[in-house]
């Protein structure tokens, strides 16, 4: 049996019939492709370009300075 006659035959079928097809067709596209789980560490690295000659504690230096100016204000 082809697509093609399947999908001739649809509009045959009763509402509920049809409904009952689009569940199983659903359903079977998800086992098919199941979400693969991800992790966190595959971010690891990312934008590290970024930050290259920067001295980590010179950075959170001037966010404290700056966190203290602006609660001043």
């Amino acid at each position: 049996m082809s697509l093609q006659s399947i999908l001739a035959e649809l509009p045959k079928l009763s509402k509920e019939e049809r409904e009952q097809i689009s569940q199983v067709l659903v359903s079977l596209g998800q086992y098919q492709n199941p979400k693969k789980k991800r992790s966190l560490m595959e971010l690891e690295g990312l934008g590290a370009e970024i930050w290259q000659g920067i001295d980590a504690q010179d950075y959170v230096n001037e966010l404290r300075d700056e966190w203290d100016r602006d609660s001043q204000v």
